[in-house]
């Protein structure tokens, strides 16, 4: 089984807007996005790490503010459920009541159900005894569903649109190879057609590529599909350099490029949030920024929290 877990986090992270008012508008409309988001995913681990029931794809923590004045901040608990799993609906009752335990906010719970099983659609999880009640209801979307929506997923400019496609793709060309380098490159000349930017290109490219792996020789064939299709559009996105980390069997420019593409994506959340704050940066910031590993940027985001300025935000490593 294709193992989906980082194509899937990395691109809910560089996206996350996007996935919202795909899969979930009514979140999407009623938060402030002007306050910025933050994603808590190692707070997430400590919280549940004892927890661990059933096996997934990702699942992430995201705090926001909503446009209605309030105060405090809400959270976001995202699961992307790989497999049918019957613990699963217990698994997002136990997450959504510990993090509301951590740190006493209200807690959306959202599932997306990415198996191939359509029948299977956890939406609650509940018990009763003696009068007393408990329960979590969350609502889910089936990615399986989007197939009868294929024309409108063509035609939709929201990213997740493609990435549902090719998640699909990846399911139903699995024993059926020519027709999966057939997908993959029609998915990957529509996001030339769309008009993305070149860095919404490349993370869409990735995961299209991550999802819907091919075999060694039709892999060549995909890439010299692509060169000429480039070429005679003028399209050059995709260099050399970048082909090889993109390529699977080399293993190191994988982790390399995903590793890259998370801090990317971290670094200008943190720019938008110290911006939203403290106003135009001094250039000493940017230059940390531009420089630091996802540990550093995680850190310093929630060092904002209680920062007063922006010495005490990086006073652990300004010099």
């Amino acid at each position: 089984m294709t193992d989906y877990d980082s194509p899937w986090k990395t691109t809910i992270e560089f996206f996350f807007k996007d996935f919202l008012a795909f899969f979930y508008p009514q979140a999407h409309a009623e938060i402030d996005w002007d306050r910025g988001y933050e994603f808590l995913d190692k707070e997430l681990e400590k919280v549940v790490r004892d927890a661990e029931l059933g096996r997934r794809y990702v699942d992430k923590l995201v705090r926001v503010w909503q446009q209605n004045g309030e105060p405090e901040f809400v959270l976001i608990h995202v699961e992307v459920q790989g497999q049918h799993d019957s613990d699963f609906a217990q698994r997002m009752y136990v997450y959504n009541y510990r993090v509301f335990d951590r740190y006493q906010r209200k807690v959306a719970s959202f599932a997306v159900l990415a198996d191939n099983n359509a029948n299977w659609r956890p939406s609650d999880f509940c018990y009763e005894l003696w009068g007393s009640r408990s329960g979590l209801w969350f609502p889910t979307v089936k990615l399986l569903d989007y197939q009868r929506q294929w024309e409108q997923l063509t035609d939709s400019s929201n990213p997740f649109a493609t990435v549902v496609m090719a998640h699909l793709q990846a399911l139903s060309t699995a024993k059926d190879l020519p027709s999966r380098l057939n997908s993959k490159v029609e998915l990957i000349k529509q996001l030339y057609q769309k008009g993305y930017q070149r860095d919404a290109i490349l993370a869409l490219f990735h995961f299209i590529d991550w999802v819907i792996e091919l075999p060694e020789d039709l892999d060549q064939a995909f890439w010299q599909e692509l060169t000429t299709f480039e070429q005679e559009n003028k399209m050059p996105y995709i260099s050399s350099v970048e082909r090889i980390g993109i390529k699977k069997g080399i293993e190191q420019g994988l982790v390399q490029g995903i590793e890259q593409g998370i801090a990317k994506g971290e670094a200008k959340i943190l720019h938008q949030q110290l911006t939203k704050r403290f106003g135009s940066l001094p250039d000493w910031v940017n230059e940390k920024i531009s420089q630091a590993n996802t540990n550093q940027l995680e850190h310093w985001s929630l060092q904002i929290l209680d920062a007063p300025n922006l010495d005490a935000v990086f006073a652990d490593i300004k010099e």
